[in-house]
């Protein structure tokens, strides 16, 4: 097959699925694994180059709609008749369905199989490491600073939270993606601070920019240094990748209780290209 990937959670879903040989090219943002840096790219996930799509003649075009805006390629891939799928999760589960579904579609469903049998082990024993713990710390994941965007209830970075020990500090929220300010966080008053900026690499998202909100002083994370900037790619892509990044976050939380992890377990599925 000739696929062509607009988005970075999708591109790391084939590569679960070891389908990047059938990969042509890629979104700008696509950076894992690192096969994608010798493919070609066919421009930001927001603004796809639809003509050099179409030129590439794909078979399939793994499309999104995880950030507002996605709808313009979905419109496009219509209007040009390209053969399409979109992935749009919101759950860990829905993540796995979705594996399991393009690995169906593109002649992999062995593979699918093997992947989401494997996430799915991760997610029990973790779930059953977290069930023994007296306390939850409450996270502030913050996705964005200003304005300020933060995960809600539906979204897995809540899963994640609880399969880690914690508890996401908007789980009580409907909407998977939380517009809100510093005021209504410093009240929720987090134990820790999860700096994922989406598109910003965790070295150049410095801690002091928390500590200096007018207010922060007395909350928990500021107080106790548990301010964490962190790979948003293992935390804000819907892709298996999520489940390397749970156990990173398990030991940051509670290092006595959760094993210190090593490489991405699912890396040693067959053929993955590192």
């Amino acid at each position: 097959m000739r696929i062509v990937s607009i988005c970075p959670s999708n591109t790391e879903i084939l590569a679960y699925l070891g389908a990047m040989e059938d990969v042509v090219a890629v979104d700008d943002f696509s950076d894992w694994p690192q096969s994608v840096q010798a493919l070609p790219k066919v421009g930001p996930d927001l603004s796809i180059d639809m003509d050099a799509v179409e030129q590439l003649e794909p078979d399939l075009v793994v499309a999104s709609l995880s950030v507002p805006g996605m709808e313009r390629n979905i419109e496009e891939l219509e209007r040009r008749k390209l053969p399409y799928v979109i992935l749009n999760p919101n759950s860990l589960k829905e993540i796995l369905e979705d594996v399991h579904h393009l690995g169906v579609m593109i002649g992999r469903e062995e593979r699918a199989a093997e992947v989401t049998t494997k996430c799915e082990a991760i997610q029990s024993t973790y779930r059953e490491q977290a069930s023994t713990l007296e306390h939850l710390k409450t996270l502030y994941w913050e996705w964005w600073p200003k304005p300020v965007f933060t995960p809600g209830g539906p979204n897995w970075l809540t899963e994640l939270s609880l399969l880690a020990g914690g508890r996401n500090l908007y789980e009580d929220a409907e909407q998977a993606s939380v517009q809100t300010d510093w005021d209504d966080v410093r009240r929720r008053n987090p134990d820790v601070v999860c700096m994922v900026w989406v598109g910003v690499n965790e070295k150049k998202m410095k801690p002091s920019l928390i500590r200096k909100r007018p207010g922060w002083d007395n909350v928990p994370a500021i107080r106790d240094d548990h301010i964490y900037p962190l790979p948003e790619s293992l935390y804000c892509r819907p892709s298996p990748r999520l489940f390397y990044g749970l156990q990173k976050l398990a030991y940051l939380l509670h290092p006595t209780v959760f094993p210190e992890p090593f490489e991405d377990p699912l890396l040693k599925c067959e053929n993955l290209e590192k």
